[in-house]
């Protein structure tokens, strides 16, 4: 017959390896931030590349998971959730730091990260009762850019923005967020429809620019874009843009020509590619980081040059990590300016656009 074993026993035998565990996972996660932290000092004593704030990011990001579930395992005492609290506090000191201190190529590969939210993640999140417009009513639908009738806090608008995608099949069916002419017509034709009931317009962007391909140029690329320069120039209701991704080329422009331009605190806004620019410039698109140095396309910099109105917080260590905080900044952000645009009267909001678009980067000023 064999014998009971007692309940304490088989009590004990179960939690010991727990107990083993979570401090082994305690000690590695401490490793792990002191070197990481060592990394960082170091970099920022004398400049040196020895640790990027991208791969400093990602390595934070590694930590904060075994920390999570460290707290998931039942049974956690005093002592063990306050060295987790206590690292977690470490965790987001270095953040900030690395935050602070990103490159314009760190800044322009977290604008293209994949997991960032896109077009139609910041409408399920920001805007109500979304009804999707498709087609420009001449030759076809390009879904790189999405139309829609949608509520802002109760307000009928209309949103407009570049969608990208995650997978393979969704990338190469959003054209990789690189808009047709249909695509732009598309999104003229939608705001004349919000110019015509009085609706606000939103326009989120996200796309490395407008596609170059032959079928493209053929039907009318270039005039599809100046038409909606031209036109958004004029449009009889207020234009909020957002960037929310990287803002490339003319293919960003042709729907932020706008009485409001807010960035999202890690996209770029540029006329070219960081690659494109070390292309022509150096003959060598290795030399990204330096082009992306050199055109100045971080919220920072053309907040500094008059280009944009504003910029939006992103959560700690970027949008991708936080798709709900992202939307709630931008949520926030949205409704004060579109608040302030309101105020004015069409005269005012034609007259404060037309203004807002000549004195761009004007670093010289002839008096008469």
């Amino acid at each position: 017959m064999r014998a009971s074993i007692p309940r304490s026993f088989s009590a004990q035998t179960a939690v010991a390896p727990a107990v083993g565990n979570a401090t082994l996972v305690m000690t590695g996660a401490e490793l792990l931030l002191s070197m990481v932290e060592a990394r960082w000092t170091a970099r920022n004593g004398d400049g040196s590349k020895m640790d990027s704030g991208l791969k400093a990011q990602q390595e934070l990001g590694k930590i904060e998971q075994q920390l999570a579930k460290l707290q998931s395992v039942a049974g956690q005492t005093d002592d063990t959730r306050r060295q987790i609290q206590q690292l977690n506090e470490r965790i987001n000191t270095l953040r900030k730091q690395v935050s602070a201190h990103l490159s314009a190529w760190e800044k322009t590969e977290l604008a293209r990260h994949p997991q960032r939210p896109y077009t139609l993640d910041y409408i399920e999140r920001i805007f109500t009762d979304w009804s999707e417009i498709h087609g420009d009513r001449g030759y076809a639908d390009d879904p790189a850019i999405i139309c829609g009738m949608a509520r802002f806090h109760g307000d009928d608008v209309m949103v407009i923005g570049h969608q990208k995608a995650r997978d393979t099949k969704q990338k190469v069916y959003r054209n990789f967020g690189m808009p047709n002419p249909e695509g732009y017509r598309k999104a003229l034709r939608a705001m004349k429809i919000a110019e015509k009931f009085h609706r606000p317009i939103f326009t989120f962007v996200d796309t490395p620019g407008a596609y170059p391909g032959l079928g493209a140029e053929e039907r009318g690329q270039a005039e599809a874009i100046a038409r909606n320069l031209r036109e958004m120039a004029r449009l009889h209701v207020p234009v909020i843009t957002a960037i929310t991704g990287e803002g490339g080329s003319g293919g960003a422009l042709a729907i932020a020509v706008a009485d409001r331009v807010l960035m999202m605190e890690n996209t770029i806004y540029s006329v070219i590619s960081p690659e494109g620019c070390a292309s022509i410039m150096w003959r060598d698109s290795s030399k990204k980081d330096l082009a992306a140095q050199a055109l100045r396309i971080t919220p920072t910099d053309l907040n500094q040059l008059g280009c944009i109105d504003g910029i939006v917080p992103e959560p700690e260590g970027g949008a991708h990590l936080d798709h709900e905080a992202a939307a709630a900044f931008l949520d926030a952000a949205l409704a004060k300016h579109m608040q302030e645009v309101s105020r004015l009267s069409i005269p005012q909001l034609l007259e404060s656009r037309y203004e807002k678009f000549r004195h761009m980067a004007q670093f010289l000023r002839v008096e008469a």
